[in-house]
């Protein structure tokens, strides 16, 4: 069983930066692809970002929407994975979600087995 825990979502003004973090316990970053997805109010949840597993050989992907403005990252040693994100703005407002599946890296949110609690990104204007 994986559990997942995020941090480090706020109020920002747009333009600024913030840096999510997901820590995750009972799982190893060998076997498992972590993924950060957001859903607005009255939206689908949305794929942001994700890093596969330790020694895949496989690259991190990115949303086409967010490229140049994220930046995903895995601290094996603490079994972490931090969102960077820089240049905020209005629409980038969710909540975000980390998640977790063994294997592959996919960017549909119905292959993750587990789920972090959310955490509150609000950009305003």
């Amino acid at each position: 069983q994986v559990q997942l825990v995020e941090s480090g979502g706020g109020l920002v003004q747009a333009g600024a930066s913030l840096r999510l973090s997901c820590a995750a316990s009972g799982g190893t970053s060998n076997t498992y692809s972590m993924a950060w997805f957001r859903q607005a109010p009255g939206s689908e949840r949305e794929f942001v970002a994700g890093v596969p597993p330790r020694f895949s050989g496989n690259s991190v992907l990115y949303a086409d929407s967010l490229k140049g403005r994220i930046i995903i990252s895995r601290d094996n040693a603490k079994n972490t994975v931090l969102l960077q994100m820089n240049s905020l703005r209005v629409e980038d407002t969710a909540v975000y979600y980390c998640a977790a599946r063994r294997w592959n890296l996919d960017t549909r949110a119905s292959e993750y087995t587990y789920w972090g609690q959310g955490t509150q990104v609000t950009v305003s204007s």
